[in-house]
């Protein structure tokens, strides 16, 4: 072993594995990580394999199949490249998007539009309520220029829930294409695709999968998906040209993130291991409860009312104390070995807490233990 290779071994051997207490990326399980030591080509017969079991994987998890007329997508990059790939492509040069926005993500889908020059309609809702589903209706009748609709299913702003499923029911009466954004919640929370009426769920491979960062992923209707050809607005993003190459060859268009895609098909196995989406969830759940009893007991307060609240992530406000100082508490969790979140609210001050990935009962009460004495150092 060479000098350079021997000090790299050390200082992997040394550092500290903390638990992140956050949206994704998220804390993943030795067995995940240990896939991505095979080095696999893109043209690899073996990878290829993956990449068709990750897409036959993905549907079923959205309670659909080919044969319904379903595809899965694989797309380079961040859960917003996916967003951003869908929104650029699907959405024609005189169609107009409507994105409805009650937080910072949905927020980012209107900034995509902006670049991508789309027509778009913002239907902007306080960060701490659900979209009003009259409102939406009302538009809805009234502008008959509409053609799509998307919303952010779990809005990791807050942690807030929004009605998905009721709106889908809204974007199909009124004939209206419907684009989920489904980053936190896919895999974490029971998802009904074609109940929804969602024409495309975008998610990644670093949330509640519990994969690694790398790729982003499409649950898509074929013959929505199929009006797409021809319009994207970028090369690389281009959600129709990926997918016909996916099904032509099983292989991507440019430098697929293979080891990636390797510790995604592992986290797949370990979450139908665990029981499915059902039993993630009920963990997940116990996750967040727990949190809430720890943290109230501690004098803490959730921005969101208890029947907005979902369990992926949750916003505190910060006390009202002049001795609490965010950056300080952060690094005393961080340096115990809890990573939280920043805030990310426009409308009031607090930090995130979420409550995927691999973590359990036993490691959200060791964070409350922590988050106690960082209290009882800092004064407040």
């Amino acid at each position: 072993m060479s000098v350079s290779e021997a000090e790299a071994t050390e200082k992997t051997t040394n550092t500290i594995q903390k638990l992140l207490f956050t949206p994704g990326p998220l804390t993943t399980t030795p067995t995940v990580k240990a896939a991505m030591q095979v080095d696999y080509g893109s043209r690899d017969v073996a990878f290829i394999q993956t990449v068709k079991e990750v897409r036959e994987e993905l549907l079923k998890l959205g309670g659909v199949s080919q044969e319904e007329g379903y595809e899965s997508i694989i797309m380079q990059g961040s859960g917003t490249f996916g967003i951003e790939s869908v929104l650029s492509s699907v959405v024609p040069d005189l169609g107009n998007l409507l994105i409805i926005i009650n937080g910072a993500y949905g927020e980012r889908m209107a900034k995509m539009a902006y670049v991508n020059r789309l027509i778009y309609t913002e239907l902007k809702f306080p960060e701490n309520t659900t979209p009003d589903l009259d409102v939406i209706a009302e538009r809805l009748a009234s502008d008959k220029s509409i053609t799509h609709i998307a919303v952010v299913h779990c809005e990791t702003t807050t942690g807030i829930f929004n009605p998905v499923q009721a709106i889908g029911q809204l974007a199909s009466k009124y004939g209206k294409t419907f684009i989920v954004d489904a980053m936190s919640s896919f895999g974490g929370v029971p998802f009904d695709i074609k109940a929804s009426q969602a024409d495309f769920l975008v998610s990644s491979s670093n949330k509640c999968i519990e994969g690694v960062p790398g790729f982003s992923f499409v649950i898509a209707d074929r013959e929505a998906l199929k009006k797409a050809k021809g319009q994207a607005r970028s090369l690389t993003l281009d959600l129709y040209t990926q997918w016909e190459g996916l099904e032509k060859n099983g292989q991507f268009r440019f430098t697929p993130p293979t080891h990636a895609i390797v510790a995604f098909r592992q986290a797949l196995k370990e979450l139908e291991a665990e029981g499915g989406v059902e039993a993630r969830t009920a963990r997940y759940q116990e996750n967040y409860n727990t949190l809430i009893e720890g943290m109230r007991n501690l004098g803490f307060k959730e921005y969101l009312d208890k029947d907005k609240q979902g369990w992926i992530i949750t916003s505190f406000l910060y006390p009202e104390n002049e001795n609490f100082d965010f950056n300080e508490f952060y690094a005393r969790l961080n340096e115990q070995g809890y990573v939280i979140y920043p805030g990310k609210l426009s409308q009031a001050d607090c930090f995130r807490i979420g409550n995927i990935g691999q973590i359990y009962k036993k490691d959200v009460e060791g964070l409350i233990a922590a988050i106690k004495r960082a209290k009882a150092a800092m004064g407040f």
